[in-house]
């Protein structure tokens, strides 16, 4: 089955570049290209991609708002978000620019993105990142995960539903063991090599507590996992 994947970024040039990349790997096509906000929401509605490759920053109507608007349609449910950002670059970056991104990435992440891409990723890493989110997992690199724990962490919800701890008490002990392994980042194959089970057992497990939770993914099964405290942060692994 071919992935079919949108593109939303206002730089032509970046844009030309990921086209030829894309259509010229097996299984994988570009079935439309956006400059802001507001033109990716409609061609996403219009061409019902498998993933939106958007760029965080873009005039306008910003990648963020599109991912909100997107990940809160029902209709385009089977349309994953793959967030661009200089986020990764700027990792060790203490200014407000450095800050200001990783607020930007947790708010996607709340809106249901369900990754994140450096724009200094290598061809390789994009291609599979773009595999990655098409076939439901989430995109958290290392990095990523050690910047958001604080912030996930630090500020409350506002999606109206109760407090993450209330959430997870709907959560059996063996869901909340697994979700926290997703949470540390662990693959179905070294969850189930860690508890003794199957990899479908787990992705058993993975579904409900998604279902329970309501997160739309992988993504944000992370994000409430750090928001609740069931994933404790140690402060060396922050970064901050």
């Amino acid at each position: 089955m071919t992935i079919r994947v949108l593109l939303a970024d206002d730089q032509a040039l970046l844009r030309a570049t990921f086209r030829i990349l894309i259509d010229t790997c097996a299984g994988m096509e570009v079935v439309a290209e956006a400059t802001d906000g507001i033109e990716a929401l409609a061609l996403t509605r219009a061409h019902r991609p498998d993933v939106v490759l958007m760029d965080i920053r873009m005039p306008g109507p910003d990648g963020l708002a599109a991912t909100a608007a997107i990940c809160g349609d029902r209709d385009l449910s089977g349309t994953r978000v793959l967030i661009l950002t200089s986020f990764e670059a700027e990792e060790d970056d203490e200014g407000d620019e450095g800050y200001k991104d990783d607020e930007y990435v947790v708010q996607a992440l709340r809106a249901g993105a369900s990754g994140f891409l450096g724009k200094d990723a290598t061809a390789e890493a994009l291609l599979a990142g773009i595999r990655t989110v098409a076939a439901g997992e989430a995109l958290l690199s290392p990095a990523a995960v050690r910047t958001l724990i604080t912030r996930l962490r630090a500020v409350p919800g506002t999606d109206g539903r109760p407090p993450a701890p209330e959430r997870l008490a709907a959560l059996t002990a063996r869901e909340r063991e697994v979700t926290a392994l997703v949470a540390q980042g662990r693959s179905n194959e070294e969850i189930a090599a860690r508890l003794f089970v199957s990899p479908l057992t787990v992705r058993t497990h993975v579904h409900r507590a998604r279902t329970k939770l309501a997160a739309r993914d992988r993504a944000q099964l992370v994000a409430l996992a750090y928001q609740s405290g069931l994933v404790a942060a140690r402060p060396e692994a922050t970064g901050r």
